[in-house]
């Protein structure tokens, strides 16, 4: 909670609570399909403003001023390239919210080789330009969360410093405290000047693909299926979209996420798959598509790229068979590109024009699909 002399007044009244339906609609001009994800990402969002400016005292009435409205962290889960860190950039870069993304796996337990959690705080005050009271109402995503999962009790006899303990580092700051900061990061000494942050009002979202989690909701939604029943839920399984989208926070425990950090994170969204019409989407439809941008970057050159619609749909078949999600768009546009970009006067005349020919030649597609 923040202190009485910490509050600023005019900071207080420039907050402007965002509707979800505003926030969903930035996330549609931006991200292609994951319905489910933006919806519960807009809420959550609009959820942190509320939360933040009822916390300050702002517009709150008398009857519920002493009722303290608990923080709502967000788990996300989904496979590699489906917009999780995208959507996320998305919603602080429109809201103007200091948001900063931190890597799980460089994290250790304090004492060991690697970084403490609390430099994610440090990465917050940078990204809010050391402003403490906008760091202490920003967004701190934790991707690869799911790679500090708890190892087996038999794995292993040495301590579990990059796993278990950074999770148990974890608690105190995701669930609210002032922590002491080093202002450019590294360790802590005893003469070194602190910054005290506030992490009450600091929305946490957790992100990771969690491999192999499909295994574990799978069993668990067919544990019964035992006898005359098997095969009717066996089938209805099959009708969902994603196993994913039935996770809940057992699953996570048993995959390795401590209770007690799992607790943390009451709200949990997943992504879904990307298929190939999602990719052709995602290729051309966006404000900052990756065909527009490519446009861009070749008319410095005097070039007009023209890629025919069938091109695009291999492009993204092709980029579905990577299973990387929209990551591998970029590199399948920079392959077709490459010899034009090294040398322009291959250009004849002032288009370029890309055709599913010359796609399957410079991805080499024919001879995947016969080595297949």
């Amino acid at each position: 909670m923040f202190n009485e002399e910490d509050i600023n007044p005019d900071l207080v009244r420039k907050i402007t609570v965002p509707k979800p339906s505003d926030v969903m609609e930035v996330l549609n001009r931006e991200v292609i399909g994951q319905e489910k994800a933006k919806k519960t990402l807009s809420v959550a969002i609009c959820n942190h403003f509320k939360r933040v400016v009822a916390e300050m005292g702002s517009g709150a009435d008398d009857e519920l001023s002493d009722v303290k409205i608990e923080k709502s962290n967000v788990m996300i889960l989904g496979e590699s390239g489906t917009g999780k860190t995208h959507m996320i950039k998305t919603i602080a870069k429109e809201l103007n919210l200091p948001c900063y993304i931190a890597d799980a796996t460089k994290l250790t337990e304090s004492g060991y080789v690697g970084d403490d959690v609390e430099t994610i705080l440090t990465g917050l005050l940078i990204e809010a330009d050391y402003d403490l009271n906008l760091a202490q109402m920003g967004i701190v995503c934790i991707d690869e969360i799911d790679k500090l999962s708890k190892k087996g009790a038999n794995m292993s006899l040495t301590r579990d410093v990059g796993g278990e303990g950074v999770q148990q580092g974890l608690l105190k700051i995701v669930e609210g405290s002032v922590i002491g900061v080093p202002p450019f990061g590294g360790r802590k000494h005893p003469e070194q000047r602190l910054i005290y942050v506030d992490t009450t009002n600091i929305l946490f979202i957790g992100m990771g693909a969690f491999d192999g989690i499909e295994n574990i909701i799978s069993t668990r939604m067919n544990v019964n299926t035992i006898g005359f029943n098997t095969r009717e839920k066996e089938t209805d399984c099959s009708e969902e979209k994603s196993v994913l989208s039935k996770v809940n926070h057992d699953d996570l425990i048993q995959y390795g996420v401590i209770p007690e950090l799992c607790g943390r994170f009451p709200v949990i969204a997943n992504t879904e798959p990307l298929e190939v019409r999602d990719l052709e989407r995602i290729l051309t439809e966006p404000k900052n598509s990756l065909l527009k941008q490519y446009r861009k970057l070749m008319r410095v050159d005097g070039i007009n790229l023209i890629v025919t619609d069938e091109a695009i749909t291999e492009i993204a078949t092709y980029a579905a068979s990577e299973k990387t999600g929209a990551r591998s768009l970029r590199g399948a546009m920079e392959e077709v590109l490459m010899d034009v970009m090294f040398n322009p006067s291959l250009c004849e005349g002032n288009d370029f024009v890309v055709d599913a020919e010359l796609v399957k030649k410079c991805l080499k597609i024919e001879n995947k699909k016969k080595a297949a």
